[in-house]
């Protein structure tokens, strides 16, 4: 890829995610999840992982997406509509929450359901920690969409609270992982919601499976 068309896919997903972006709605049944023929990308990772934060990071805006300490706030798949043009599915963390293990159990069903189910569905953004990086639980969710054939890329979040060695070792990691999972991405992207690192690469990786503006 050129500077210039790099510049321009960089200006693209820039637009987009400036765009006009609106709360669909909340969902804790598989029977309640919007209709819609917009093509649709979905951001999974570990209870706390810094998915809601990423969200409003995309799209400029702090509050689009519920951001909270506690790991297992977001208990629904939340859908935002992206200028018409791209879905945006904020799932339920995996992994630890404080709740009930029945509660878990029904996310995680209630998530992978919508997974294998969901045919415009283009890309699941997975994200991971970095500061922890890949774990048990980001392992068996990796596992379960390549059994799904669902195609998903890992990205890293919370960059801003490594040091600057222990990006590379991450990142090394991570990749040597993730080559074992014949859905993933082969590019993994590292990202922070806090100081923005990462997060215009993301844009335009994301805005490759938009729409064309009416």
């Amino acid at each position: 890829m050129t500077a210039a068309s790099e510049q321009a896919a960089l200006e693209k997903g820039r637009l987009l995610f400036a765009g006009p972006c609106e709360f669909v709605r909340g969902v804790s049944k598989l029977d309640d999840i919007p209709h819609s023929k917009m093509p649709e990308i979905a951001f999974a990772g570990r209870s706390n992982a810094g998915k809601s934060s990423l969200v409003n990071a995309l799209t400029g805006r702090k509050t689009l997406a519920r951001v909270s300490n506690t790991p297992g706030r977001t208990r629904e798949i939340n859908f935002f509509n992206l200028d018409n043009r791209l879905m945006l599915a904020d799932l339920p963390g995996y992994g630890f929450a404080r709740v009930s293990k029945a509660q878990v159990a029904g996310w995680t069903d209630l998530i992978f359901a919508y997974l294998a189910g969901r045919p415009q569905l283009k890309r699941v953004a997975l994200l991971i920690d970095s500061r922890r990086g890949l774990m048990d639980t980001d392992q068996e969710a990796m596992t379960a969409l390549d059994k799904a054939a669902v195609s998903y890329q890992v990205v890293l979040t919370k960059l801003d609270k490594l040091k600057s060695h222990e990006v590379a070792e991450v990142l090394d990691s991570t990749d040597t992982l993730a080559k074992k999972h014949g859905a993933a991405h082969p590019v993994i992207l590292a990202t922070s919601a806090e100081d923005g690192t990462g997060v215009a690469d993301l844009r335009t990786a994301l805005a490759a499976f938009a729409r064309q503006a009416l």
